[in-house]
């Protein structure tokens, strides 16, 4: 049966309490997504410049730098993605509702 048809609709309070932790992990995703992209970005394009270049950063091309915003865009995707999946299963471990909804 399709997990999804079994849950009831999140209570406000549920969703009310889930607000925190929901903004605590999108921070913490965000972390870690950049130092995942900056660690990827190193062994994709190693160089003189171990930083990724920025949209303001003359010395690179267009390409390289539109290159860089797509792959830092898809990773910074999934691992918010993860990450918020897994805080809110947590939080339905502990409170015994899904937050969303």
């Amino acid at each position: 049966m399709n997990r999804s048809a079994e849950k009831k609709p999140a209570s406000t309070s549920a969703k009310i309490l889930y607000r925190p932790i929901g903004l605590v992990s999108s921070t913490i995703g965000g972390l870690v997504a950049s130092v995942v992209f900056k660690k990827i970005w190193q062994r994709a394009d190693p160089g003189d410049h171990p930083d990724p270049p920025g949209a303001l950063e003359t010395e690179y091309p267009l390409k390289k730098i539109l290159i860089a915003a797509v792959v830092q865009g898809a990773i910074y995707s999934v691992v918010k993605t993860i990450i918020d999946r897994a805080g809110a299963r947590a939080f339905e471990r502990w409170s015994g509702e899904w937050p969303g909804d």
